[in-house]
């Protein structure tokens, strides 16, 4: 078994992409078992939709990147053995916004004539990624800095390069123009250049503007409300527009030109609205108005006895107070009146009404009976209602008599404590005596906890508090209180409920899988975690549905378990572990089972894939078994294989003649496969059991490519006999310092983010010295006595750049197993070949595994760097000859021939590397 291990890059790796287009990144792993795979992402200040989750695929993709995707992703992968191994590229996205040019007039010269012989500013902006780089232009004349004595181009100070702004000094005539301000990128991944015009006049104005309603605006619901708002000043003409305080309009309003309609308001469209008018000149100009919708809400009253002699009750001779408060919008309309019996009742000595002080206790009205008296005894009704009308009136009736009394609280007999199972309906209950009967508040009494609502307090008019599918927190106690309101004025009465909630046992497992081989023991464990009540009555064993133990739950432990000393045939199947209390049972289920584990697929297997025939292929399937002790002995394999898209399975058995070790590496060759198709290949074990679990893959026939862009350079090494190395590199991390004539400026893609590999000519080499680059080992074809008698051809084939004035030479030799390399290169070339990539393509006929070596040959100075990039091996010869330019960005992939563990990180832009 190989664990993951992660190659550290000396820099990180940095991929742009234009926004808008489709990022696909994909994750190379090696590692056995095969690693699982997880891309995330850091959160960033801007949130994003991915960053909260996790893409559990070797491939990331993203259609129509947007610029707050940018940032750092992770590429993680792990498979239980030694560390997680992890990767992170960062993806910045590029992108260009219009520009906007705002125009503004020092503070200290505005008047009322704004623009008129005064120093006048205008500033150019544009969001982008990477920074802009800003030019004017007046009419078709380019402004730059000195190049008018009336102009003054400068970034301000604390915003280096995000704006540029143009300074006209006392404006002459000639200055009032049409100015352009561009905005560029440097054509960077193609993004166009962005430009604005703005016409600078005499008139050139910021906007102001009018309302033509009241502020407030003060209506009843059901109305229709049209807010108009006019420009008064500004040019150019100012556009309109309207907001509200909560920033979105509501969703049935219209806005026709500066006109907003609200039709049929309600009141939660009530709020402050503000119409904004900008022409980009000098601020916006905003004006608001406030809409008040008439309401009369929820009302309550309480009863208040004599407060100066401290009575709980009503009594002749002594003082009562009865307060009404309603919510009313706006509460300045509200007016109130009282009524005894139905008639109009007026404020005198001994019947005082009164207003309470709005600050104390808004939209509160008092009725004081100084000297209660039997005739006094009736129905007061307090009445609200709004000035303005519209509103219907809100009445509230209160009784008075020698009945009405205050309020107690009682819980009925049986009622606490309450006993229900978890899942059931309750209801917790308070009997509330007096008159009027006030409303009741229910909370937790034993912990600062919410109730079933989710708020901290509920109310309840019959003292009854249901409790729809009760769980296990909601058990504990609960206190009903009475409140003021609707109800006596005096301390608050109160009383407790116990809730008791049972539930079955709580226990692990759920459920466990357990697998073992014929003739050995098995040991089952069902354990209690909680229950309510904690007693535990009794257990049961059962095999499917046949009772095997059962007995009373030992008080002492919190599990029970029951043993198969020697595991048979009739033994295999699903055992049920009951354990049960008043409440019902909690149930352990165990699957015991033959079954072997499934092989893992062994996806690093070195040079598996070798073809001797013109159209077929063979591969070299290996793997390892998981866990081949846990069962009896593996006897076979069944090995199914199919060509994808084709229903038929084909299937034949592998035999096994010895127990497999832990992490044994197995292997089967796969012949007669057809070029170019793929396979599905499915492995199951064969033990006394039966079949286990099976394992799939996807077989593909590739060629070999290789771009160089990951940092084990797809197995290419160093030869360690010549005089220097090959460099991976790209053209945006390359030092041009000291050779600035020579070398690539992209890669063969013309990527300057894609690497290459380069030979560095610079001191201390000199003339005559060697770098030599040596592929893996290609396998012709699987080994045998009898050898190859019509050795099959290849084609190789590669891009190199070969600029500057001191370029030495670039060859390529085949060197087989077991022999020297070749004398004499297959494929040479010296010289000077131009500022651009070229391919090169050579025909070779190996006759046994084989390496190709890349050398190349320092020429007479330090302007000679050569560059090699994209190296190919298809089977056939060579047909075509290779081009005179370099081929067009085409998809490419990394074929992975290594035994190191090693992760890699590519990207595409619509294309995808894959291994």
């Amino acid at each position: 078994f190989v664990s993951l291990q992660l190659l550290t890059l000396h820099t990180e790796r940095v991929y742009t992409i234009r926004e808008g287009e489709t990022l696909e990144l994909t994750c190379l792993v090696t590692g056995h078992p095969r690693p699982q795979i997880r891309w995330t992402k850091t959160a960033g200040s801007v949130s994003d939709r991915f960053q909260d989750s996790s893409v559990f695929n070797e491939t990331l993709h993203i259609q129509k990147i947007q610029r707050t995707q940018g940032g750092r992703y992770y590429c993680k992968a792990e498979n239980g053995l030694g560390s997680p191994a992890i990767k992170s590229i960062r993806v910045d996205v590029y992108y260009l916004d219009d520009p906007v040019v705002t125009v503004h007039q020092s503070i200290g010269e505005a008047k009322e004539q704004f623009y008129y012989e005064r120093t006048v500013f205008l500033r150019c902006v544009a969001n982008s990624n990477p920074p802009v780089r800003y030019s004017w232009h007046r009419g078709r004349e380019v402004l730059t800095q000195g190049s008018d004595k009336g102009v003054e181009i400068y970034e301000p100070f604390f915003t280096q390069g995000e704006t540029k702004i143009l300074k006209l000094k006392n404006l002459r005539p000639q200055d009032y123009a049409n100015y352009s301000c561009i905005a560029s990128v440097r054509n960077v991944c193609g993004i166009p250049d962005r430009s604005v015009v703005f016409k600078l006049t005499n008139k050139t104005a910021s906007p102001s503007i009018k309302l033509l309603v009241e502020d407030p605006i003060v209506v009843n619901p059901g109305q229709t409300v049209s807010l108009v708002c006019i420009n008064t000043g500004g040019e150019p003409p100012p556009i309109l527009t309207w907001v509200s305080a909560n920033d979105s309009l509501p969703q049935r309003s219209v806005v026709n030109g500066g006109t907003l309609t609200l039709p049929s308001i309600t009141s939660d469209e009530a709020g402050i609205y503000s119409c904004v008018a900008s022409n980009n000149v000098g601020n916006p100009a905003k004006k608001s108005t406030t809409i008040v919708v008439r309401a009369l809400n929820r009302g309550r009253f309480w009863i208040t006895p004599d407060p100066y002699h401290n009575d709980d009750n009503i009594q002749i001779g002594r003082e009562v107070k009865i307060s009404c408060q309603v919510e009313a919008t706006p509460p300045e309309e509200l007016t109130f009146s009282w009524l005894k019996n139905g008639r109009a009742l007026r404020s005198s000595e001994r019947m005082v009404i009164t207003q309470t002080d709005p600050d104390i206790s808004p939209g509160t009205t008092n009725l004081d009976i100084i000297d209660l008296k039997f005739t006094d005894f009736g129905t007061y009704t307090c009445v609200a209602a709004l000035k303005g009308g519209g509103i219907p009136d809100f009445s509230i009736d209160v009784n008075i008599s020698s009945t009405t009394v205050p309020p107690n609280l009682t819980v009925p007999r049986g009622k606490s404590p309450l006993v229900a199972r978890e899942g059931d309906t309750v209801e917790l209950e308070c009997l509330v005596s007096g008159k009027p009967k006030p409303i009741i508040l229910w909370s937790r009494a034993d912990k600062e906890a919410p109730m079933p609502d989710g708020s901290m307090q509920m109310e309840s008019l019959d003292g009854v508090l249901r409790i729809v599918n009760v769980s296990r927190d909601m058990g504990g106690s609960y206190r009903c209180q009475t409140s003021q309101y609707n109800g006596f004025n005096v301390k608050p009465r109160e009383a407790m409920v116990e809730l008791i909630v049972q539930y079955p046992p709580t226990v692990e497992p759920v459920f466990m899988e357990m697998r073992q081989g014929l003739g050995r023991p098995v040991v089952m464990t069902c354990r209690v975690l909680r229950a309510h009540p904690s007693r535990v009555l009794r257990f049961e064993w059962l095999l499917s549905n046949r009772l095997l133990h059962a007995g009373a739950f030992d008080a002492q432990k919190d599990e029970t378990e029951y043993t198969i000393r020697s595991l048979n045939k009739e033994g295999w199947g699903e055992y049920t572990c009951n354990i049960i209390n008043e409440a019902g049972a909690g149930k352990c289920t165990f699957q015991v089972t033959g079954k072997a584990y499934p092989p893992e697929f062994y996806y690093d297997t070195y040079s598996p894939l070798w073809q001797n025939r013109p159209r077929v292929y063979g591969f070299k399937l290996q793997w390892t078994q998981m866990n081949p002790s846990a069962v009896d002995r593996i006897i076979a394999y069944r090995l199914g294989i199919r060509q994808m898209g084709q229903q038929r399975w084909w299937e034949t058995e592998i035999p096994v003649n010895a127990t497999p070790n832990k992490g044994e590496l197995m292997t089967h060759n796969l012949t007669e496969l057809i070029k170019p198709e793929s396979y599905e290949i499915r492995l199951t074990p064969i033990t006394r059991f039966g079949e286990g679990d099976s394992a799939i893959r996807i077989i593909t026939y590739r060629e070999f490519h290789c771009s160089f862009e990951e940092e084990a350079i797809c197995m290419f090494i160093q030869d360690k006999n010549d005089d220097f190395d090959w460099t991976q590199h790209s053209a945006a991390t390359r030092d041009t310092k000291y050779t600035p004539n020579t070398g690539p400026s992209a890669d063969r893609t013309g990527s300057k983010q894609g690497f290459y590999m380069y030979i560095e000519t610079s001191r201390p080499r000199k003339e005559g010295d060697q770098a030599r680059l040596i592929s893996p080992f290609f396998n012709v074809a699987p080994k045998n006595p009898y050898g190859i008698t019509n050795p099959p051809a290849y084609c190789f084939s590669f891009f190199y750049h070969m600029y500057g004035k001191h370029i030495g030479t670039l060859n390529a030799f085949l060197k087989q197993k077991g022999l020297t390399a070749s004398e004499a290169p297959v494929w040479s070339l010296s010289g000077n070949q131009g500022d651009r990539w070229r391919q090169a393509k050579v025909s070779i006929h190996p006759t046994s595994s084989f390496q190709v070596i890349l050398e190349g040959i320092r020429g007479p100075g330090i302007e000679g760097d050569i560059a090699i990039d994209d190296v190919t091996l298809e089977e056939g010869g060579c047909r075509d000859p290779p081009p005179s330019e370099s081929l067009p960005n085409a998809p490419s992939f990394h074929f992975d021939t290594c035994f190191q563990p090693l992760l890699l990180v590519n990207q595409s832009q619509k294309k995808m590397y894959n291994c």
